[in-house]
């Protein structure tokens, strides 16, 4: 986070030049459709690295991945843009908004609105925001503006105490995630009651610890929407097959 803080100063000189970029970007593939159907929706993550898993996918290609990932019947896609520790950028993303036709999220700690003008510029569907990492009223005023320039959001919670201030931002998603981002630690069993506790009207994601048909089975039972996953897909030969084997678990209803 003091990194991300830290490298604001570039993208903020080109505040100006984002929002000109931003309002003249055509129209992003919708949110919403993605999550409509009865069976839970698979979110599949480019991710080269990550701190907790180190190289996943080093060498892949955006593009190339994604259309396998849609090929495999991915309704929407998560590009971690973070450099420093996931091996991502905004190029990764707009390469994968050209080969697809299925909503993009950007994945990455974003804290400032100029990010959020970035991401729509960029061609981004849907931008994760860490309900953690924004205290007091700054959540709620990049939610605003994300969704004044047309982006869904997507809001994630690990604790129950941030469950209640991501409810009252109106999000599109939460994302119940299974790691400690402190710790690294991974407690599938542990969303459990979180996604109990998401209203019906917002679509539930469980993310982390995930890579198996019974593991998406598992979560829908107890009331997920979606799954994202990363490393499981990004890592294997075959990620359409792999993608494939994961889809057609039947939602649950919830709470």
């Amino acid at each position: 986070m003091a990194r991300t803080r830290s490298g604001l100063g570039p993208i903020r000189a080109r505040l100006r030049e984002l929002e000109t970029l931003a309002s003249e970007a055509p129209a992003a593939p919708e949110w919403a459709p993605a999550f409509q159907p009865a069976d839970v929706s698979i979110i599949a993550e480019v991710k080269r690295r990550s701190p907790s898993a180190g190289d996943i996918a080093p060498r892949l290609d955006p593009a190339t991945l994604a259309r396998s990932y849609a090929a495999g019947g991915a309704r929407a896609i998560s590009v971690l843009t973070e450099g420093p520790h996931f091996g991502g950028s905004l190029a990764d993303l707009e390469a994968v908004r050209r080969s697809v036709s299925v909503p993009v999220l950007r994945k990455d700690f974003i804290v400032d609105p100029a990010q959020v003008i970035e991401s729509r510029a960029a061609g981004a569907s849907a931008i994760l925001l860490i309900a953690r990492a924004l205290p007091g009223a700054l959540l709620g005023e990049l939610a605003r503006l994300a969704r004044d320039m047309g982006l869904a959001i997507l809001v994630e919670v690990h604790r129950l105490e941030e469950l209640d201030p991501a409810i009252a931002v109106a999000p599109d998603a939460i994302g119940v995630n299974s790691r400690d981002l402190e710790t690294f630690h991974v407690d599938v069993a542990g969303i459990e009651k979180l996604l109990a506790r998401i209203p019906s009207n917002i679509v539930a994601v469980a993310e982390s610890g995930l890579s198996t048909r019974a593991d998406v089975d598992l979560v829908a039972g107890w009331g997920a929407d979606a799954v994202l996953i990363g490393t499981a897909l990004a890592a294997t030969a075959d990620p359409a097959a792999a993608v494939r084997a994961l889809t057609g678990c039947s939602r649950r209803s919830r709470g």
